[in-house]
């Protein structure tokens, strides 16, 4: 039978098959090849063993999570958004082939202002979707996003991520009130991953750390780092070479550089690009002596 990890106790794993979890114990190989919260895995309940690991669409290592498909990064105009953290996070997707999800939480009070920065930023580069938890708006928008997925929930705290929970799956499984509890609390304790059932096939990673990814983490060679911001891709085309990295080139040959003089690409998000790179290239040339 087939199903999946959702939680590591001990040697142990608990995996659910359909409506139901059990406990069981990996095989051989599988206790030193490692067995991770979101795998896959083939399983023998006569034997209470996990018999075989099927193939991985990714694997994050901090935090340890598989298989995930979908990353749900929360802002609010209150507290005010910590965009570096934005980008990390949106970079770490696209190198683990992940999807990012922009959710703007408190719509109800954020001024036309703050709506129309977040989308002339960040339309071009992922899906975004508006929601207030408090009003009730959107909020299908959202759980039809999050159904059929393995979704993990991140973002600063106090922009409502525990009262998106609750509104969303108010009359689900009691396990995401247990998960709405620990966000709520503020301070994250958690310190292995584990999946909530939402519905069928639809998890929430409830795990350590997102909010610290490391950027000198990313699987990305510094010179690549250009190719994982969409934004950047249709300007990229225009620079005089293809060689460009938008970084030392001078600005009659880099048309990024220029939108970002002409007001049409952010200049915050273009430093931050800059920031990233010479963080990575630091790591990387230093790495190679």
């Amino acid at each position: 039978m087939e199903g999946i990890v959702i939680k590591k106790i001990a040697d142990s794993f608990v995996v659910k098959i359909h409506n139901e979890s059990y406990v069981l114990s990996p095989r051989g190989n599988l206790k030193k090849d490692g067995i991770f919260v979101g795998d896959n895995v083939i399983v023998n309940l006569t034997t209470k063993t996990i018999d075989k690991l099927l193939p991985r669409k990714n694997l994050l290592v901090r935090p340890t999570t598989a298989n995930l498909s979908q990353l749900i990064i929360t802002i609010a105009p209150i507290p005010k958004p910590d965009f570096n953290v934005v980008d990390k996070l949106i970079l770490f997707c696209f190198a683990y082939d992940i999807n990012p999800i922009l959710c703007v939480n408190k719509i109800d009070i954020a001024d036309e202002e703050f709506l129309n920065y977040v989308k002339s930023v960040y339309s071009n580069v992922c899906k975004i979707v508006f929601v207030s938890a408090k009003e009730k708006k959107n909020l299908e928008e959202l759980k039809s996003i999050l159904s059929g997925y393995i979704s993990a929930l991140t973002g600063q705290s106090a922009v409502g991520k525990s009262h998106l929970l609750s509104e969303i799956y108010q009359n689900s499984n009691v396990e995401i009130g247990e998960l709405s509890k620990k966000v709520a609390r503020g301070k994250n304790t958690t310190r292995h991953t584990e999946l909530y059932c939402l519905e069928e096939n639809t998890f929430l990673a409830d795990t350590p750390g997102f909010s610290r990814l490391d950027e000198r983490f990313l699987p990305i060679e510094y010179h690549k780092l250009r190719y994982y911001y969409p934004d950047f891709l249709p300007l990229h085309e225009k620079c005089k070479y293809t060689s460009c990295t938008h970084i030392n080139e001078p600005e009659k040959e880099c048309f990024v550089k220029l939108s970002v003089k002409q007001g049409n690409l952010d200049a915050d998000r273009y430093e931050r690009y800059k920031t990233v790179y010479e963080i990575l290239k630091k790591e990387q040339t230093y790495a190679k002596k």
